[in-house]
């Protein structure tokens, strides 16, 4: 079967286009830290935050024996229909849940849901398991008090970038544990090989903070750390979104077609002329694909839902 890429695109993005071309001439793509120094550096020079109002409240989720701080936003003068669990980005090694302040209360408001962001160990001073178990406490916490804190059971995963990496490794674990509370998850431009042995992977091979997340370990197609390579069935349904001048692109094609394969639904989202990070932006087409997003997290949480 030959598939190409413009069929798998909505039509009705097409017109957003010439939009976000010129935005991105505007705004060439970088690369990442070279070496720890550089990494340091990077983190270093992150802005403090945006904040919001109203403030989220600051928590500590516990479960397996493990903590981990965690932001939680609620709807301003709703009911809360559900509970999104959000994972931030900024390649495991830096990033804040505060960073996704604005986002999530943006997306509290708009679903009225409550939006729990986990506040992850960073890489290169906690790598792997480190950031997956910080998120795996958070989830499990939530299957335990979600219903009594919130007044809803109705919960679903989702992450941006590295986060998506997590949200999935996160959905795997829980699957593995037998806990069926997630309904679905949303994975924003994730990175699913992390050993560079598949075509996909071998794209960013050079990227330091590969080295920095995976730490030692001797083997990186572990399902945990390159979800690629997990047993997939079992899993709730999945919204990928992606780019389609991500360099990450390849990967999240192969992880849509291993989740279908899987007998997993998979809900496929390619937006043209979008490089890597693309819904953090001002455009048109980023736009559309946060109304889309909205959509689908909707149906799984929303009060109809």
């Amino acid at each position: 079967m030959n598939v190409e890429l413009p069929s798998l695109i909505d039509p009705d993005l097409w017109t957003f286009v010439d939009e976000s071309r010129a935005f991105y001439a505007r705004r060439p793509s970088g690369r990442g830290p070279g070496s720890r120094e550089e990494l340091l550096a990077f983190r270093a020079a992150m802005a403090a935050p945006a904040e919001c109002d109203p403030r989220p409240i600051a928590e500590l989720a516990s479960a397996l024996g493990r903590s981990v701080p965690v932001r939680i936003h609620l709807p301003v003068g709703k009911p809360v229909a559900g509970v999104f669990l959000e994972i931030h980005g900024g390649g495991f090694y830096m990033g804040s849940a505060a960073g996704s302040d604005l986002r999530n209360r943006r997306l509290a408001d708009a679903l009225g849901i409550a939006v729990v962001s986990v506040d992850y160990r960073l890489a290169p001073e906690h790598p792997w398991p480190s950031a997956p178990d910080d998120c795996e406490t958070a989830a499990l916490w939530l299957v335990e008090h979600a219903e009594g804190r919130f007044g809803t059971a109705k919960l679903a995963i989702g992450g941006f970038s590295a986060g998506a990496t997590l949200a999935m490794a996160t959905l795997v674990r829980l699957r593995d544990r037998g806990v069926t509370a997630f309904s679905g998850g949303v994975l924003q431009f994730g990175t699913y090989d992390l050993s560079a042995t598949t075509p996909a992977g071998r794209l960013i091979a050079d990227e330091y903070f590969l080295d920095a997340y995976a730490g030692n370990t001797p083997d990186r197609t572990h399902p945990d750390l390159s979800p690629l390579f997990a047993e997939l069935a079992g899993l709730p349904p999945i919204m990928i979104v992606i780019g389609s001048e991500d360099i990450l692109l390849e990967d999240n094609l192969a992880m849509a077609g291993r989740i279908s394969d899987a007998g997993v639904g998979v809900d496929l989202r390619i937006y043209p002329a979008s490089p890597h990070g693309f819904t953090g932006h001002g455009t048109g087409m980023g736009r559309a694909a946060v109304g889309h997003i909205d959509a689908w997290l909707r149906a799984r949480l929303g009060p109809e839902a």
